[in-house]
This record gives structure tokens, sequence and C-alpha cells, in this order.
């Protein structure tokens, strides 16, 4: 079955005993994984991995693990991350088995409407799927005060703001700031902090994400020289593939909707004022030279090869930065054919 944003909180926060399988998918990865944590610890469970491709390779090797007696009684969550349709014959026996013992939760990421993994989990009384997007304006405020509460912070509104923006919105990154700024206040939940501005300053929660943001930009804007250049100065084995990637996701997402209402006969310029404060005023030119370089199916392409380069470098021991660069090259060269 299909959960709502209104009731899937509840769905992994008091879970019904019935359910053998989640389906958390959608864009905002990040989202996806802290409900999965969520149920973790509402069943008080351990995480138990499976890799997609062992049920690619045995169906039912998902069913079997899910009805299998944990070793000392303890309760098991059955997770797979990433996961697309190749498990869905094993998701399909899992659904048919007599009984399981634990659960199987699913990270999905941006599955299409025709994902047969999809269908499987919103048709079955025994599944439940939802699909996560990035929170914006207040949503995205209250999403940093939730996530700071439980570092022992007290976020305000336009702190929170602040540090939405510099996270683009994603639940992660907010939180690993969130989690330096409690460092930095000696806050924790026993003895909560209030988060004012000059913490962030001092932190610096800004400059990492809009790094990020820019590469995205660069390449979506065709900009090859500056941004070559901007790869090169990436320190040597650092982490900051996963991040630029999931920054030019959410670029994605709001370049998306934009240009099909320009292509269906809006003005750029009233899409953009219609946009307001999630627009901030220092990217409305750089926003707007990427809306006319790039056609909606064209967005859409870029944005399942992302999708796909995310779980390559989550997943693949080849080196991170030679992977990004040239994604983001290939991304900015298709820029400069329009």
């Amino acid at each position: 079955m299909k959960a709502s944003k209104q009731s899937v909180g509840r769905a992994v926060d008091q879970p019904n005993p019935q359910l053998r399988f989640y389906l958390l998918h959608g864009p905002d990865d990040a989202q996806s994984r802290a409900l999965g944590q969520r149920l973790l610890k509402a069943l008080g469970a351990a995480k138990f991995a499976v890799a997609a491709a062992t049920v690619k390779s045995d169906p039912a090797t998902l069913a079997d693990e899910a009805g299998a007696m944990s070793l000392f009684g303890e309760a098991r969550i059955i997770w797979i991350e990433p996961a697309g349709d190749e498990i869905a014959p094993g998701v399909e026996a899992l659904l048919e088995a007599a009984s399981v013992e634990s659960p199987v939760v699913a990270i999905g990421g941006a599955l299409r409407k025709t994902s047969a993994l999809l269908k499987l989990a919103e048709v079955s009384p025994l599944a439940l799927a939802f699909a996560a997007y990035a929170p914006e304006g207040q949503e995205a405020e209250r999403m940093v005060m939730d996530v700071g509460r439980g570092f022992g912070l007290k976020v305000g509104p336009t702190v929170a703001a602040r540090i939405a923006a510099a996270s683009g919105n994603d639940q992660a990154l907010a939180s690993q700031e969130l989690q330096k700024l409690a460092i930095y206040l000696d806050a924790s939940p026993q003895s909560p902090k209030e988060l004012e501005q000059d913490a962030v300053d001092a932190v610096g929660t800004d400059t990492a994400e809009g790094d990020m943001l820019r590469l995205a930009d660069l390449a979506l804007s065709g900009d090859i020289g500056t941004l070559a250049d901007e790869l090169a100065r990436l320190i040597p084995g650092g982490s900051e593939a996963i991040p630029v990637v999931r920054s030019l996701q959410r670029r994605l997402l709001m370049l998306a909707p934009m240009r099909a209402r320009i292509e269906r006969g809006e003005s750029q310029d009233a899409v953009m004022t219609s946009m307001g404060k999630s627009l901030f005023w220092k990217d409305k030119a750089m926003v707007g030279k990427m809306l006319s370089k790039w056609s909606a199916a064209r967005l859409g392409k870029v944005a399942e090869r992302a999708g796909k380069l995310e779980r390559g470098l989550m997943f693949n021991p080849a080196p991170q930065q030679e992977a990004l660069g040239e994604e983001l090259l290939a991304i900015a060269r298709e820029a400069q054919r329009r």
C-alpha cells in the first residue's frame, strides 16, 4: 500500500506487525534512510544488510533471510540499499511466503512509475511504499529544527532557514552540520543549547555546501573551463563526490518542473518570479541561464544518470572523483550544445 507524508511517520514509529516489506524510495535518500532508522528504533531491531545483487541472483534468498530466526533471538530488519527492479522477484517471493520473522526495508532511490518493485509494494497489503522528496520552505525549516533537537540544539526559524538553504534541504547534510554545531556548543539532549547565528558563522556551515552546489551549477550551465578548474581543486581522495551529486540532484529537482511550465507556455520570468523565496536572488541569473539550455526531457535524462552515478559511487571501489569529474564534464559538454 502507498503511504502519504502524513501517515508514514506513524507507520514507522508504530509499525504494523503484518507488514513485511517497506519500500522507501524517491530522490531524498536521506529522508528514506531516516525513516528506516525510525523503524529500527521502534522495533528495537538490528540492521542485517543484504545486497541487491544477491537477491537478484537467488530471489529465494530474501524470503529465507526474512523467515530465519536470529541466532541470539534479537529482532532484525533485513536492509537492502540501493534497491531497484532487480529485487522484484525476491520481494514477490517474500510477500507470498507463509510467514516471516523479520521485515525487509529497501531504499529504492528515484524509481520510475512503471517500476515492477514499486507496483508490488503499492498493491500488496503486506507492503508499504513511500516516496520521499526534499522538503521546501517552512517544511525544510521544521526538518532542521527536528533534527537539531535530536542533537540538543534549540534552532529558531531564521537559523533553521539558513541551515536548510546551506544544505540544499538535504536532511543528511543538515544533520552533519547540526552535529558539528552541537559539538562546538557542547550541546546534548540532556543539556540543550540555543543555536545562534554566531555559532553558524564560526563553524562555517554555508561554505562547503555552497561549493558543492557551485560545481553542479557550473556543469548545468556549460562552463567547462571553470568547472575543470574547480574539479582540480578538490582534495585528492576526499569524500566530496556524493555530496556534489546530491547537490546536482537537488538543482535538477528545482529546474525540471520550472522548465516543464515554460514548455507549457509560461514565460521564464513569470516562472522564476513564482518561485519566491525558494529561489535565492543570487542564484537567479544562473538558474535563468540553465533554464535556457535544458529541456524538461533532457533534465530528466540527467537526473536518471545522476541517480545511477550516486549508486555507483556508494558501492563501487573505483576512485570517486574521477567518476564524478567525468560525469560533470559530460553534462557541461551537453549544456554547450544549446
